[in-house]
């Protein structure tokens, strides 16, 4: 277990290393060094490391039980609201690079262009996901209340891979890492969940339903 000071440069390491891409982003942005089409690549991008550290969220509690760091699930959190702030400005770099505040043609592409509609249901479900992040919000939910409420973030992972493969529409091949990741996150807890039915099952004697 780290020390608190270790813990500290963990967090603060980590942070730089979120935050870094954004920076480029902007900073390629400013200086006219993102091609042809600056908004796409910045909309695109930012999409990109949300979906990245979505996914990364979801591998801290795999790497706790592997390598039993219980100290990781300090990270979780962070993890969680750079990715939902990256998603944030993926969506503002949308509404606004992109559309001009536009609503009319907002809500039509949400409505008539699928990628979009699936894009817009994921930040819907990642926005209670971050707006519950806070240790007040915890103690307020109940501990069974906020980890239920937390579990969209499976579906929202879903969602995000899924926008990402109907955005790209001809070379689906970083889209396929990315959902054969998100398969084996998921695959790995449902593993865990019929373990822990079976471990029911057999202290009770099959006599009891399992949790």
């Amino acid at each position: 277990m780290p020390s608190p000071a270790q813990l500290g440069a963990i967090r603060l390491a980590l942070l730089a290393l979120c935050v870094a891409p954004a920076l480029w982003f902007f900073a390629a942005a400013w200086t006219d060094h993102l091609g042809a089409n600056p908004v796409e690549a910045v909309t695109r991008g930012l999409g990109d490391w949300a979906l990245r550290l979505l996914l990364l969220t979801l591998c801290i509690t795999p790497l706790r039980r592997w390598l039993a760091w219980p100290w990781l699930l300090k990270l979780r959190r962070m993890l969680g609201v750079t990715a939902f702030v990256y998603a944030l400005l993926h969506l503002a770099a949308y509404v606004w690079a992109d559309q001009f505040f536009d609503w009319d043609a907002i809500f039509d592409d949400i409505l008539h262009r699928p990628f979009i509609t699936v894009g817009f249901l994921t930040f819907v479900l990642l926005v209670p996901l971050a707006a519950t992040s806070t240790n007040a919000m915890i103690r307020r939910l109940g501990g069974r209340r906020w980890q239920k409420l937390h579990r969209l973030a499976y579906p929202a992972a879903i969602l995000a891979v899924l926008h990402f493969f109907w955005m790209v529409k001809l070379d689906i091949r970083e889209p396929l890492v990315y959902a054969a990741a998100l398969a084996g996150l998921l695959g790995v807890r449902l593993y865990w969940r019929q373990q822990a039915r079976g471990a029911v099952r057999t202290s009770c004697g099959g006599r009891c339903s399992p949790p």
